[in-house]
């Protein structure tokens, strides 16, 4: 039997589709973010990173890196074990206390990514809801697709941000059947949000609970930080919010956070919580400290709005094709894998740009884009290159441009 010859042949296809994932060594700086070296096959260069979910760039902020410093010299590297072994550090349960404040909730629980928050957290509450029927957004995140496919309950997906056809769907159902709505707040391709009071109102006509990912919202949104139901008033309406604190918040980790019996219920039951090693205590606190300080402090907010409001109208006064949107993802459209690839490829290695391109299945075939996220620390200078530079590549792959004219 040539095993290989079935890897070799998955591999193929991926090239043929121009959907090969290619990763480049970037070396972040923290003195100059959000400049970096690319270690290219030719030597370090410097660059300009266009792509980073750092949005804030809570990762290099002074407070947030002495807090792990600190720790890791007093507590160690790692954390010991699971939870419910030898992980259960004070670092992780201070984070939690402040998730919960954070979000105005009971309790919260902390998972070692995004990822495993959504997977687990949407499967474990849907298997302890008997015959519960989960209602997914058509375009909701990888992990939550699969944290529907292990709950192993029945599942309808409703079009995205469609409230009719939601009602439609919850009508069918009935209201006495346990029912879960999951839906993320901001869309991160399309930059999009969800009409979060609109759904509450649904879940509380048909009887059904919310679960809601904030992740490319918290620590960006809203008065204190919360995310975008903050921002619209609407966090104590949500039964479930999940959140990462690789993002907004420039650590690691994901969690959840509700009622206390709901966290409670998820803690005992998870087998993606139970059975892995903890965060290490040095994460834990590092994340505490970005938290606190986003919770007391709107001026990195307000800085990230500013300059993604400079960078969207400088782009489209230049006529590259920015998906419009409200939040602070800026998708470039390209509509086509190859040239998507080749436009970043050509702004990374002639302009010093790095912004990686996005293609099915990340996004629709026809819709591959280049997702640029502004952080506060894009200086003018950077947009003016980055609007030159685009040009100059769109002009190079004979792209289509946006005529201003008639858009207006």
């Amino acid at each position: 039997m040539n095993y290989d010859s079935y890897f070799d042949e998955a591999l193929g296809l991926l090239h043929k589709e121009r959907r090969y994932r290619v990763f480049i060594t970037i070396e972040r700086d923290v003195e100059r973010f959000p400049r970096a070296v690319w270690h290219s096959d030719q030597g370090p260069r410097d660059v300009v990173v266009w792509c980073t979910n750092d949005y804030l760039g809570m990762g290099r902020h002074p407070a947030v890196i002495e807090a792990m410093v600190t720790t890791a010299r007093r507590m160690g590297a790692g954390a010991g074990g699971t939870r419910n072994i030898a992980g259960n550090s004070a670092p992780i349960v201070d984070l939690e206390r402040t998730l919960a404040e954070l979000h105005r909730k009971d309790a919260a629980l902390v998972f070692t990514s995004g990822y495993v928050s959504n997977e687990t957290g949407i499967a474990t509450i849907a298997r302890l809801l008997p015959d519960c029927l989960i209602l997914s957004d058509e375009k909701n995140h990888n992990s939550m697709i699969e944290g529907v496919r292990r709950s192993g309950a029945e599942k309808v997906i409703f079009r995205h941000n469609d409230l009719e056809h939601l009602e439609d769907l919850l009508r069918q159902a009935g209201k006495t059947r346990p029912k879960l709505i999951v839906f993320e707040s901001v869309y991160s391709m399309d930059g999009d949000v969800s009409p979060i009071h609109a759904i509450c109102d649904l879940a509380e006509r048909y009887g059904a609970m919310t679960y809601i990912d904030e992740v490319h919202a918290a620590g960006l949104y809203g008065a204190r930080g919360a995310g975008y139901a903050e921002e619209v008033g609407a966090l104590h309406r949500l039964d479930v919010i999940e959140a990462t604190l690789a993002k907004g918040f420039g650590c690691v980790g994901g969690y959840i956070a509700a009622r206390r019996n709901i966290v409670d219920a998820v803690r005992s039951h998870a087998h993606g919580f139970i059975f892995t090693t903890a965060l290490p205590p040095a994460v834990a606190a590092a994340a505490t400290a970005s938290v606190r300080h986003l919770m007391a402090s709107g001026e990195e907010r307000q800085r990230h709005r500013q300059q993604v409001a400079l960078t969207k109208a400088s782009l489209s006064a230049a006529g590259i094709p920015v998906k419009p949107g409200p939040t602070h993802i800026v998708p470039v459209m390209v509509g086509d894998p190859e040239r998507a690839k080749q436009a970043s490829d050509m702004l990374l290695a002639e302009h010093g740009i790095y912004v990686q391109p996005i293609n099915y299945p990340t996004v629709a075939r026809g819709t591959e884009r280049l997702r640029i996220t502004p952080t506060p620390f894009h200086d003018a200078g950077m947009i003016e290159h980055l609007t030159d530079s685009l040009v100059t590549v769109w002009k190079q792959l004979k792209l289509p441009f946006v005529d201003r004219a008639a858009a207006a």
